[in-house]
């Protein structure tokens, strides 16, 4: 088993720098990851020198993006949403821009963590109908905090590859169950589904041996996939489409 994570990772990994274009602009570097949002456009993101470090920015892109597409950020609750998102990858906010600084040292990790932060803004914030009352990630809350499950919520854990990876909830070990790792994907397609794999696969080398891992998926717009659900499946994360989270309700409040 130890094995076969090992090639993964490095699967991943040759995948990543593989995929990964640079292009000089100006006084700034371009970055095209082969990450994709959810306009299926590969995520960019700019890299420069500055003060002896380098700065690492999406230039605001996420940020306008949402807001032209109907998705306003106005909301306290949003607000604190998405601080508390950013911090947990360790990114800041800087007018509409989502930025870290880096060194030689740290950009390999620096990168990581602002790249996801960009995923999980773009995903947490997409709203399946411009202007809808609520997010997915809100109606989750709801759902625990209704049914009296105990959770953490934007948990980081370091992985077994050195990568920071942040999981919406962690329930805590009970004497009826283990640990619980909860991740909620608003679109649940193949990029989602890595990201969220991944995360796992590095992740539970590091974690109680029984620990569990779910995804809450949003059907509420469209079925998901039959691939996503075998995907998540496969690496040991229970897929759960939110029509059906009733079926864990039980489990989970334990």
């Amino acid at each position: 088993m130890i094995q076969e994570i090992e090639r993964l990772l490095n699967d991943y990994v040759a995948w990543l720098k593989d995929k990964t274009v640079l292009r000089q602009i100006d006084n700034w570097v371009e970055i095209t990851t082969p990450y994709l949002d959810r306009h299926n456009d590969y995520v960019q993101i700019y890299a420069q020198r500055e003060n002896g470090r380098l700065l690492l920015t999406d230039d605001g892109y996420t940020i306008d993006d949402l807001e032209q597409s109907g998705c306003k950020l106005e909301s306290r609750k949003r607000q604190d949403l998405l601080r508390m998102t950013l911090n947990g990858f360790g990114v800041r906010l800087h007018g509409k821009a989502l930025e870290v600084n880096a060194t030689p040292d740290n950009f390999a990790l620096r990168k990581h963590n602002l790249v996801q932060a960009i995923l999980a803004v773009n995903d947490m914030f997409c709203l399946a109908v411009p202007m809808v009352a609520s997010l997915f990630y809100e109606d989750v809350v709801a759902w625990l905090d209704l049914h009296d499950i105990r959770y953490t919520p934007k948990i980081k854990f370091t992985g077994k590859s050195g990568y920071d990876h942040l999981f919406d909830f962690v329930v805590p070990k009970s004497r009826q169950q283990p640990e619980r790792i909860i991740q909620t994907v608003n679109r649940p397609n193949r990029e989602t589904t890595q990201a969220v794999t991944f995360s796992w696969i590095d992740t539970r080398e590091v974690r109680p041996l029984d620990s569990r891992a779910y995804a809450l998926l949003n059907d509420s717009e469209q079925t998901v996939s039959q691939s996503v659900l075998d995907a998540l499946s496969n690496y040991e994360v229970r897929p759960i489409p939110w029509r059906q989270r009733e079926s864990v309700r039980a489990e989970l409040a334990a």
